[in-house]
């Protein structure tokens, strides 16, 4: 994994998060991720290490990293288990909505503490009947005078009971055409708030464990008009859109840390397990997938980085973030899957971490806008963009 365009202290962040993987994670992670049981003590090394503080910036943080860091930094933390990528991703974007849309008030009162990890957040968007279609969402925010009174439900919420702060998309004008105009993000502060939030049920999952994902219900929950982000009511789909370019990002290294994980235990079995009196990596069919798992693994990060690099520039990165998501979703899925190929028999054996990789790969292709969605954005920006070109 090359880090050469990084600063001195951006490698040096991504060195340590390493060595906190592989000294601390990887020793522990199969035990407690088939107890399904949340990481508390990976979390606080995770505080210290600064890693909910990535994407904050003076004077509120310790300045943020570059895009490219971060995704280095995911990719590390999926490596050595991809539910702690997702302990921090929704954070991560909160933060970016935070920083470039939030007043200066809710700047103030959020992100100094959102930059330790005390106040840890996460965005709720995808409903129950709605999936993909933000746009037909039912969750309404109704003004009454200086307060906003919620009703709905949202579903697939990482990290709902123990985020304080969630970045809520709802509608604040049911009746806007077109109906993006009407959304809103509704900062839902979990120390404000007071009956009318329920975390309903944490969600039986495959694979993402430790981590919660759960069903939240608003029922006439109020809270003060003020926490609408940037206090702009109706900007809300825009500005959840450009989060998601580094949601999908974010998304992108996770499934790069699941397939370098799966690819360096499939490396290291085919060197020593033996068949036929020699390395199985000498027998051409393990061979070549060896070779077919580095090279859609190599081409997945520069993909990534690329992205990562656009968005950095402070230019349009939907198509390149969604190309990102999209490419590496699907390689880290066919690399878990060879990963289990490689090891026969052992890799369906819970003995073994290829057979986590193999359940956790898929929520990197449906998770933060289906693969599908992705193709239909990039396909739309293609068109608008008329070139192809770099």
């Amino acid at each position: 994994m090359s880090t050469e365009q990084l600063s001195a202290e951006e490698r040096e962040l991504v060195k340590v998060v390493r060595d906190f993987v592989d000294r601390q994670v990887k020793p522990d992670v199969q035990e407690l991720e088939h107890a399904n049981t949340y990481p508390e003590a990976f979390i606080e090394t995770m505080k210290e290490i600064g890693i909910y503080g990535l994407a904050i910036d003076e004077p509120w943080g310790p300045g943020r990293v570059s895009t490219e860091c971060y995704v280095l930094v995911t990719e590390e933390l999926a490596r050595g288990w991809m539910s702690l990528a997702g302990a921090m991703g929704g954070h991560t974007v909160v933060a970016k909505l935070l920083q470039d849309f939030g007043t200066p008030e809710q700047q103030e009162r959020y992100l100094p503490r959102m930059a330790t990890g005390e106040v840890r957040a996460t965005m709720a968007l995808t409903e129950p009947g709605g999936g993909s279609d933000l746009q037909a969402m039912r969750t309404v925010a109704r003004r009454d005078g200086e307060e906003l009174v919620i009703s709905g439900g949202k579903t697939w919420i990482s990290n709902a009971r123990r985020s304080s702060l969630i970045a809520l998309l709802c509608k604040t004008d049911p009746q806007a055409q077109p109906a993006h105009r009407g959304i809103s993000i509704v900062l839902v502060d979990k120390e404000q708030v007071g009956a009318g939030l329920t975390v309903s049920r944490d969600l039986p999952k495959l694979g993402y464990k430790g981590v919660e994902s759960c069903e939240l219900v608003f029922e006439d929950l109020r809270v003060p008009v003020a926490q609408v982000l940037g206090g702009d009511e109706g900007a809300g789909f825009a500005q959840m859109m450009r989060g998601l370019e580094v949601g999908r990002l974010q998304v992108a290294a996770r499934a790069l840390g699941v397939g370098r994980a799966a690819l360096e235990d499939a490396l290291r079995y085919a060197q020593e397990r033996e068949s036929f009196g020699q390395p199985i990596w000498k027998h051409q069919s393990i061979g070549n997938y060896l070779a077919n798992m580095a090279t859609k693994l190599s081409a997945a990060r520069q993909l990534t980085l690329h992205a990562a690099r656009t968005y950095d520039r402070g230019e349009r990165s939907d198509m390149e973030a969604g190309m990102a998501k999209l490419f590496a979703s699907e390689a880290g899925m066919e690399i878990a899957l060879d990963a289990v190929r490689i090891h026969g028999g052992y890799g369906y054996s819970t003995e073994f971490d290829v057979e986590r990789y193999f359940r956790d790969a898929p929520l990197m292709i449906v998770g933060e806008g289906t693969n599908e969605i992705q193709r239909n954005v990039i396909a739309a920006q293609l068109v608008k963009r008329g070139s192809v070109a770099p």
